[in-house]
């Protein structure tokens, strides 16, 4: 059974299903990505990990790793290992000083530990090969670009102050929607380096 090594490469709104976002991951060190459909709440736990952020109280998956690091557990890789029916699923492979054991896992919840681990992501190769894109369809954004669909809200965010974008970067963070404050750290970035 061959295991293929992926990374995060675009977190994007779903093309497919509404209030949702994909994740796309990457092979590392080929041209094939796996399109992944997640909830909002999962892909803002992976954006505020993937951008370095840091809210106010811990998030869910936060407070998993903190409560895993407290116990001397780690988290090895995560094993995306079967594909049923459109569903993916996925093994945390954890460890102590003592013992490694697989459990099982949303994949979504999976890539969310991972990023925050810094751990390697590992899909069979039949489910690669089976859901998996290649060759022109394979060309994604990168991870940074975390919303296909920015440019509308970037126009509105140009039409800001500096002072506006600061105040708006701390109603979004209280909210905690942090996808929204990315474009907003963004958009103040663009126009502080442009100075």
């Amino acid at each position: 059974m061959q295991k293929i090594e992926l990374e995060i490469v675009a977190l994007s709104h779903s093309i497919t299903q509404s209030n949702s976002y994909a994740v796309i991951l990457g092979e590392v060190g080929g041209s094939r990505r796996l399109p992944i459909v997640i909830g909002g709440f999962e892909a803002q736990a992976i954006a505020v990990a993937l951008e370095n952020m840091h809210p106010s109280r811990p998030l869910t998956h936060d407070l998993m790793k903190n409560f895993m690091s407290s116990f001397d557990i780690g988290l090895q890789e995560v094993y995306i290992c079967d594909l049923q029916e459109g569903i993916f699923y996925s093994k945390l492979v954890c460890y102590t000083a003592n013992d490694t054991i697989e459990i099982d896992s949303r994949t979504s919840d999976a890539l969310a530990l991972a990023v925050r681990f810094g751990c390697p992501i590992f899909v069979h190769e039949s489910i690669l090969a089976q859901a998996g894109l290649a060759g022109e369809n394979a060309s994604i954004a990168p991870a940074a670009n975390l919303q296909p669909d920015n440019a509308v809200a970037n126009d509105s965010l140009s039409n800001l102050s500096i002072a506006e974008l600061n105040e708006l970067l701390n109603e979004v963070l209280e909210q905690e929607d942090y996808i929204r404050a990315i474009d907003i750290r963004d958009e103040i970035a663009k126009r502080n380096a442009s100075k």
